[in-house]
């Protein structure tokens, strides 16, 4: 008897087993990038469906965020800057929440208003050709966080100023990889990475693994510092690697600073570690304006992280904070 019931409740154990998961990979344009989804899931069936579901997700985010599309939400946002508040979406007044929220905390070194500046120095990067000063200045007279005003009860968003211009492009993508990763945790799928450029975020860690193996952007020149292994997790980087141009013998990143009005000088890569991608992809640019000060703020939110490499030089300036993952070699 003893024995028949061993054998039944092995075979009971046995029952609750995890089924075996296989790795699948997708990738879809959205956003001005590439977002790549890794999956485990029991079969290509399950993977497929949850993917193109994950896809969809981040579609229609872009469809409410993108500066690009002029019927977009965000743009016709700021079509009617300068009057009354309007009503917006859940998704967009959350994420204007957290950027507002990123603002106060940086002064202003991260801050969406900074449309008007983006505008200019991308003009600048096809022509090769500093933007006008004049240009420059009625830009910067349209830039300020606290131009932005949020009523959380009535979900509406006012711009104070006619002509201001929004450009999530520092927060929208990190935030579309958290609702990708929520999109894929409904399908059951709860081992699962999404990439959009810089900005990738996890979910739980491939099997049998402790986690996710990332590699962090290095300048031209540095050592690779190692891997980064994470779950429930996303990390961001920010720099000049890929979007720069050069005039007059100066480099200037894509970044601009929101205070200055003019894109960063100077070899640089930020990195943020946190526990949402929406954090991580806006906490890098705050980084990436202030420098090694920058990272203080970084640490003032619970378990963010940075690391920041200045190239001065043949030389590399390494600054950490107090938490940031260990790294491990490459193997």
């Amino acid at each position: 008897m003893y024995w028949h019931f061993f054998g039944i409740w092995a075979i009971l154990l046995l029952g609750r087993a995890e089924p075996t998961l296989t790795r699948y990979e997708f990738i879809e344009p959205h956003m001005g990038t590439h977002f790549r989804i890794l999956l485990y899931a029991p079969d290509r069936s399950t993977a497929r469906k949850a993917a193109a579901d994950a896809f969809a997700r981040i579609a229609s985010l872009n469809a409410i965020m993108s500066d690009y599309d002029n019927t977009s939400e965000l743009m016709r946002l700021c079509a009617q800057a300068g009057g009354p508040p309007i009503p917006v979406s859940a998704e967009l007044f959350f994420v204007l929440s957290k950027a507002q929220e990123v603002s106060r905390q940086s002064g202003g070194a991260f801050d969406v208003t900074v449309g008007p500046l983006v505008k200019l120095w991308r003009a600048a990067r096809k022509r090769h050709k500093l933007p006008d000063r004049e240009k420059l200045a009625a830009a910067r007279a349209l830039v300020g966080w606290q131009n932005v005003r949020l009523d959380k009860d009535k979900r509406t968003v006012q711009l104070l100023k006619a002509g201001m211009q929004l450009d999530l492009g520092g927060i929208a993508k990190g935030y579309a990889a958290d609702e990708a990763l929520a999109v894929l945790k409904k399908h059951g799928i709860d081992r699962a990475l999404v990439a959009a450029g810089g900005d990738i975020a996890v979910s739980g860690p491939p099997p049998g693994t402790e986690g996710w193996k990332i590699a962090i952007a290095t300048l031209p020149g540095e050592k690779d510092p190692g891997r980064l292994i994470l779950q429930q997790a996303a990390v961001s980087t920010s720099g000049d690697a890929e979007q720069f141009v050069e005039i007059d013998g100066k480099r200037y990143s894509h970044i601009v600073d929101p205070r200055t009005g003019v894109g960063l000088i100077g070899r640089m890569s930020a990195t943020v570690v946190a526990g949402h991608g929406i954090d991580a992809d806006s906490l890098t640019k705050v980084v990436a304006v202030l420098g090694p000060e920058g990272i203080k703020i970084v640490e003032a939110y619970p378990g963010a992280s940075a690391r920041l490499v200045r190239k001065k030089g043949d030389q590399f300036e390494t600054f950490l904070s107090k938490h940031f993952p260990k790294l491990h070699p490459v193997q």
